[in-house]
């Protein structure tokens, strides 16, 4: 890894310990020196702000064998750290689904859904305005997506784009209904057009740390 994973994550914490949060969110666990290497400070300065970070309950770390010779410390987020991540009023969401579900029944839900979905339609279209290619639409949906809370990232895979989100806003919601998480892909694939084929290959729902998405270019007929 190199200091390349940070370039498509708009606005990245300033401070040493908020930027290890931030890596361990985004990339996942990792080594002292890895994440020293990262930052661009020396082992020891980031196994000091590791430990500063696991004093406060925000870190916490595991020993991995890797080949021969001693177990490596492995830091990731504790429970306590995921929280200081948006959540977007997660009580407030699953108890208003509830209701929904309850005074309405499974027809006023699905109609709850399509209403995001317009609303959402209506403001990536915008944000997606004017883009000449595939490569300017990927990019305007990450940002977008990132303004939202979605921790989105994006980057170039062979002849294909990656859309990561690192972290999902309205998780208890997507938890409380799937059909969040089922409009979302339909609405990308919609928004990206005949050009281009979406799949998601990771899902936070499943047991995967983060959602993402492989976006192929279709090849002109």
């Amino acid at each position: 890894m190199s200091n390349k994973t940070l370039i498509n994550s708009p606005h990245p914490p300033r401070s040493p310990a908020d930027r290890l949060l931030f890596l361990l969110k985004t990339q996942g666990p990792q080594g002292a020196q890895a994440l020293a290497s990262i930052l661009g400070v020396t082992k020891e300065a980031a196994r000091q702000h590791l430990l500063r970070l696991a004093e406060a309950g925000l870190v916490v770390a595991t020993s991995e064998i890797h080949g021969v010779g001693r177990p490596v410390q492995v830091w990731e987020l504790t429970e306590a750290a995921q929280k200081r991540f948006p959540d977007t009023h997660a009580e407030l969401a699953t108890g208003m689904i509830e209701s929904v579900r309850a005074l309405f029944g499974p027809d006023g839900l699905e109609a709850l859904i399509a209403r995001r979905e317009q609303e959402s339609r209506e403001r990536y279209q915008a944000c997606l305005r004017g883009a000449v290619n595939l490569r300017q639409k990927v990019a305007r949906l990450a940002k977008q997506r990132a303004g939202e809370g979605y921790m989105a990232e994006w980057r170039p895979e062979g002849a294909a784009f990656v859309l990561l989100e690192n972290h999902c806003p309205i998780c208890a919601a997507a938890v409380a209904c799937s059909g969040f998480c089922r409009s979302e892909l339909q609405l990308f694939r919609e928004l990206l057009g005949p050009e281009a084929t979406v799949e998601r290959t990771d899902h936070l729902l499943d047991g995967a740390r983060r959602c993402a998405y492989r976006i192929t270019p279709q090849r002109a007929t």
